[in-house]
């Protein structure tokens, strides 16, 4: 019996091998969108028998979205109430203002993100934690039944202590506080917030929490959205975390400049929305109060729309929005984001305005708080200044600023970045406006970014030392996980 064992055995394993990377390459031909990514795991399957199939089990398939997907379907939430604020987009030229484009972009908006465009918002720049913080303390003690707190990071330090006493206050108000960190920035400090959380009566929850090895494949599909919700009327979204780093006037060791945003009207009640399917999706609690979802009054001009992306049923919407945008732009293209990694599509789209007669600028911050993403980034860049697109780099300290101005009307700001990321990998939030004042003023910020900043050139990346070239060369080869 043992020598027909010993003799059997590596058929069996042949067999087994053969249908196990039959199984996996089907499922990546039939799954995977992009062509190189099904070539690369297929090879991979076959030419490291039984040990590529698993790995493709293990890292290939995205899990993220079919949780995502079934946990979703069931939802059993409260709908929004549909909005008298919702734009017709017929004859909508009267209200743009002019351009037939921006209705185009509305129109592919609307087929993308399968939200309507709302009009009467008021949308307010917050520069900066010393300004952001501020208003947002002070909207939570304003606050007479519900806020929804969602942040990728919420550190134990001295901005969150703010935050922190001002959710304890509310909560001793009798207002229904619920709070959501992503469980991976949840460790950004130590010992994590989340234990005053608790202990201050606060409903907290940790998105996607991992703790064992074979649940590593999650590291990257993280909750990097930034909400807070007061009674489903008033907003707050963009790209800031909860970090005494923002808050420039107490001169921190490490300071963050960023850009927030408060957020009046009707679109308020998509931050809303998003908020109780990542919830949901984290607890499995179902919000009913129909007070969370109330009929708002308009407050301003800014016609505006909501954008979740995610490696979900949202997967790719960003990458989409950013396409649309940058296919309609006539005259001016600004882009400021501190992680600039795009696609050949994205730089193609880039070059192609460019060549156009669009005027591109790209702004990024001189100093990175991620070296190796500023050493992938530099070795992309001849790419869009040999097609006449511009790059600046804004003096120190570090910008984690993120806002896109098309022709001095349309703009995206929240929390996504131009990189692999924030466009494919983690759950994002983004909001784009229709209103020239909003532009107007983030175009002033741009500009006085460049202004102080340095225009790179190809002289400059060309005259880089060999050592420095590979380097960052190197380091674009892992961009798709940086």
């Amino acid at each position: 019996m043992i020598e027909f064992i010993k003799e059997i055995w590596p058929h069996l394993v042949a067999v087994l091998d053969a249908v196990l990377a039959i199984a996996a390459s089907a499922h990546a031909i039939l799954h995977k969108r992009d062509t190189r990514s099904a070539v690369g795991w297929v090879g991979l399957i076959w030419l490291v028998p039984v040990l590529g199939s698993v790995l493709y089990v293990l890292l290939g398939i995205n899990r993220i979205k079919r949780r995502a997907r079934a946990l979703r379907n069931d939802r059993g939430q409260p709908q929004p109430p549909v909005s008298a604020a919702e734009v017709s987009l017929d004859g909508c030229e009267h209200a743009f203002g002019l351009q037939d484009q921006f209705e185009a972009l509305a129109r592919l908006m609307g087929k993308i993100v399968q939200k309507p465009l709302l009009q009467g918002n008021r949308i307010t720049p917050l520069i900066n934690g010393d300004s952001a913080y501020p208003a947002m303390i002070r909207a939570i003690d304003e606050a007479e039944h519900s806020v929804h707190l969602s942040t990728y990071i919420f550190d134990n330090d001295r901005a969150g202590a703010l935050f922190l006493n001002a959710l304890a206050r509310a909560v001793d108000r009798k207002v229904r506080v619920r709070v959501l960190i992503d469980a991976v920035g949840a460790r950004y400090s130590w010992p994590p917030i989340t234990h005053k959380l608790y202990r201050s009566g606060i409903s907290i929850a940790r998105f996607l929490p991992t703790f064992l090895p074979w649940r590593l494949f999650f590291m990257n599909l993280r909750n990097h959205r930034k909400l807070l919700v007061i009674d489903g009327k008033v907003g707050f979204t963009g790209g800031m975390n909860i970090r005494e780093s923002m808050l420039l006037r107490e001169q921190p060791r490490s300071p963050v400049q960023d850009l927030h945003f408060l957020l009046e009207g009707p679109v308020v009640g998509h931050l809303q929305r998003v908020f109780t399917e990542d919830w949901f999706f984290t607890t499995r609690e179902i919000l009913k109060d129909e007070r969370l979802f109330p009929d708002i009054e308009e407050r301003g001009p800014v016609l505006a729309r909501g954008i979740p992306d995610g490696p979900d049923e949202d997967f790719e919407k960003l990458r989409w929005t950013v396409h649309g945008a940058l296919a309609v732009a006539k005259t001016s293209v600004q882009i400021m984001t501190p992680y600039f990694l795009p696609d050949s599509s994205l730089i193609t789209a880039l070059n192609l305005a460019a060549m156009r007669g669009v005027a591109v600028d790209i702004i990024l911050p001189r100093v990175n708080n991620l070296p190796v993403v500023k050493w992938a980034s530099t070795s992309l860049w001849w790419q869009l200044l040999e097609h006449d697109c511009r790059i600046w780099l804004s003096p120190a300290p570090f910008d984690h600023s993120k806002v896109m101005i098309v022709d001095g009307l349309w703009t995206l700001f929240g929390s996504g970045n131009w990189d692999p990321r924030s466009f494919r990998l983690n759950f994002e939030f983004n909001v784009e406006c229709y209103d020239r004042d909003l532009a107007e003023e983030l175009g002033g910020l741009v500009r006085s970014k460049m202004k102080d900043g340095h225009r790179a050139t190809l002289e400059e990346l060309n005259g880089r030392t060999l050592p420095v070239k590979l380097r960052d060369g190197v380091a674009r080869l892992f961009s798709p996980y940086l």
